[in-house]
């Protein structure tokens, strides 16, 4: 009994431990030098003395909006989300143990130079600062925080982890011994989520002879809020910062600006490893001879009820990396980089960036292992780089499948620089654009050539925002913020450009065999292939469509490489009138069932919904919900809103797409206007919880903020940390 009470005890001295006298005096001598103001959209503006002041009120006015969100993603990259969500969590925890070791994290910490060292104590003091301010606010897991929390997640990408196209359930057969599928299988449910967008126009194609930026990611809804960071050294950024991280993430400062979009470019490799046991211990062929396999115990604990079970595994390494599947009786270890010092300090380093030159040498840290960069600044400049962190490979090898492992000719040799990396600067065409897609078509014909790198640098290819995005731009001349943020949120689906055509075409084919098509075709064959709240051909396009992805999306085998447009034009000319006509009938017999009618406008189905938060609810076609005009990327939607439908609904309910949008314009002063999915506040009381949702559904922007005077004519709470 004696040992239960000293682990009810445990939590307490570990609380007393750090609110001590000490630790109390320090928070409490920082919080003085910093000031939070809050305008009339509850955006922070923090304002510190130094960088570490301003890292430390960031930190606190990031708990003060949604404290829960900060926790999580920590958990998450600590690879103890089993321990809060249970036993589903835990092939995803050991997932990010077997590539992000928390031991490197603290030893990173303790080597990092002194000022580096100053922002990572900051943060955590902000952190435990608001902790302490409000004992009313019960951490799930972490309390203290770790001031090397942050060198475990270093970029602030949505998908950080890259383990070379390993899935999890490879993962779970190889270490759990299980037996489940191993193939990406689409349902139709299902929509490619991942994308955004990033857009740069040189003073040629400005009405104002600047440059503009345009911001647009598209992640999980609220996964980013919007801030502004200022300090006396300097700082003065204003974006999305990722909950939790103390460097925005996607946004500007007085001089340039910085957009992301997620890199497909290869930055992670599977090595087939030659495995035998000798004398009871693995060993792994490799320049010719054997060498012992590394083992590392890992252990786990996910939550059961009240009770947290350990599960122990035994991992192996190579020199390449962790093994992490098997693959035709070949153990396949992924070489990664998805964690580094530099990371983080390339990541700081870009938001203080005053010109173009002082933001490439940001770049050659090449640290940025999963994103795209589009760039623009108050000089004019516009550039793109198509990732950051290229490993230098031998093209004899197809990168794209797992390499021998055995031989030395397939080591990395290296970085490529950025010279080397593929790139524009200032192109003729005056535009940049990325969205998730090709780098061969990023800027009309002042495109990078294919030709002139290797494979391995692009093997994204094209999808249909890029088609549109492509189309947009090169003939759009006297460019303003609100002429970007229109032609921005375009809704044509170009997708549809190649669907619907082979549908007409097979309808013409075997109309006598589907009489109750008729009107459905008519309504898509006179449609003009934009999403809008109030078309019904939207949503037969839609459902249809969605009902085909599983077949558009299926690779021929292994080193199929088509791009999801190839796909989808190879689809069109092959599929046969019944699969193209069969999935039409079933959802209009769908729709006629859920709503009485065939006949449903896409804004009565595709619906906007802000949920509290709590870890129970779950979207509810009885509570109120707004329209929502847009679609998915998938479908070439620039302006990206993907929904599908619930666990008890019949209506579609967004969650991914949108997320911090901003159209920025640089030149003597900055100009910029920025939305936000829902609000800023993750609080269902606050009045900053769903302030921006009408505007958000509607696409209207609100002006930034960023000059200190402007923002003292819009203050609804200024305040000390603590306060």
């Amino acid at each position: 009994m004696k040992y239960l009470w000293l682990l009810f005890l445990l939590p307490l001295q570990l609380n007393a431990q750090q609110n001590n006298a000490t630790n109390i005096q320090r928070w409490e001598n920082m919080a003085k030098q910093v000031t939070i103001i809050r305008d009339n959209w509850g955006i922070p503006h923090v304002y510190g003395n130094t960088d570490a002041a301003a890292v430390f009120g960031l930190l606190y006015a990031q708990c003060e909006d949604d404290f829960q969100r900060v926790e999580m993603n920590y958990i998450e990259k600590l690879g103890r989300m089993a321990e809060v969500k249970g036993e589903s969590s835990l092939y995803d925890d050991l997932l990010i143990r077997l590539q992000i070791d928390s031991i490197d994290a603290k030893n990173d910490y303790a080597k990092a130079p002194s000022w580096l060292k100053q922002l990572l104590d900051a943060y955590a003091d902000g952190i435990n600062f608001y902790l302490f301010k409000h004992p009313d606010v019960k951490p799930v897991l972490l309390n203290p925080f770790k001031p090397w929390y942050p060198l475990l997640w270093t970029d602030g990408s949505i998908g950080a982890i890259d383990i070379g196209g390993v899935t999890t359930n490879e993962l779970k057969n190889f270490y759990g011994n299980e037996h489940l599928p191993t193939a990406k299988i689409f349902s139709e449910n299902e929509q490619l989520t991942s994308g955004s967008n990033g857009f740069a126009f040189a003073p040629s194609k400005t009405a104002s002879g600047n440059a503009i930026l345009y911001i647009n990611p598209h992640v999980t809804f609220y996964f980013r809020p919007e801030v502004q960071v200022v300090s006396k050294e300097g700082l003065n950024a204003y974006g999305a910062v990722t909950w939790g991280q103390f460097f925005v993430y996607q946004g500007f400062n007085e001089h340039c600006g910085w957009m992301h979009t997620s890199s497909y470019a290869d930055v992670a490799d599977l090595y087939a490893e030659k495995v035998q046991q000798q004398n009871g211990k693995w060993m792994y062929y490799y320049n010719h001879q054997w060498l012992p396999v590394q083992q590392k115990q890992i252990t786990i604990y996910y939550s059961n009820g009240s009770n947290k079970i350990a599960k122990t595994f035994t991992t192996y390494f190579t020199h390449h990396g962790p093994v992490m599947a098997q693959r035709n009786h070949q153990w396949i270890a992924v070489k990664a980089m998805n964690r580094s010092m530099n990371s983080l300090i390339q990541s700081w380093m870009r938001t203080k960036a005053n010109n173009f030159d002082e933001f490439k040498k940001t770049m050659e840290l090449y640290s940025n292992t999963s994103n795209n960069t589009v760039y623009a600044d108050d000089k004019g400049n516009i550039a793109y780089w198509h990732g950051n962190f290229m490993p230098r490979r031998d093209t004899a090898y197809n990168w794209a499948l797992p390499v021998d492992g055995t031989i030395a000719a397939t080591e990395w040799k290296g970085l490529h620089t950025l010279n080397e990396i593929i790139h524009v600067y200032n192109p003729a065409t005056g535009f940049i654009e990325n969205c998730n897609s090709t780098p061969f078509t990023v800027s009309g014909s002042s495109s990078p050539l294919k030709q002139n790198y290797p494979h391995y640098m692009a093997p994204d290819g094209q999808n249909f925002r890029g088609v549109l995005a492509v189309k947009l731009w090169e003939n759009a001349t006297q460019l303003t913020l609100d002429k970007v943020i229109k032609t921005a949120y375009n809704t044509h689906l170009s997708a549809f450009d190649i669907l619907i055509p082979a549908l007409l075409k097979a309808y013409d084919l075997e109309k006598n065999n589907y009489p109750n098509l008729e009107q459905p075709i008519e309504l898509l064959q006179h449609w003009n292939r934009n999403a809008s709240a109030t078309s019904v051909a939207t949503t037969l396009a839609i459902e249809w469509g969605q009902k085909l992805l599983p077949e558009i999306m299926k690779n021929k085998d292994e080193e199929d490489e088509a791009d999801q447009v190839e796909k989808t034009i190879r689809f069109a000319q092959q599929a046969s009138s019944v699969s193209l006509l069969q999935p039409l009938q079933r959802v209009i017999e769908q729709l006629t069932q859920n709503f009485g009618s065939w006949q449903v406008a896409w804004g009565d189905i595709n619906r906007y919904q802000r949920l509290t938060g709590n870890v129970n609810e779950i979207f509810d076609d009885n509570k109120p919900s707004l329209p929502v005009g847009f679609a998915a990327s998938t479908w070439g939607c620039i302006p990206s809103f993907v929904s599908k439908t619930f666990n008890g609904t019949k209506k579609r309910y967004g969650y991914n797409g949108n997320s911090f949008i901003c159209a920025v314009e640089f030149g003597k002063t900055v100009k910029a206007k920025s939305l936000l999915t829902g609000g800023e506040s993750g609080h269902v009381s606050s009045p900053h919880f769903t302030d921006q949702a009408a505007m958000y559904t509607n696409g209207v922007f609100k002006d930034v903020l960023f000059y200190k005077d402007d923002v003292l004519k819009h203050v609804t709470k200024q305040y000390h940390p603590g306060e």
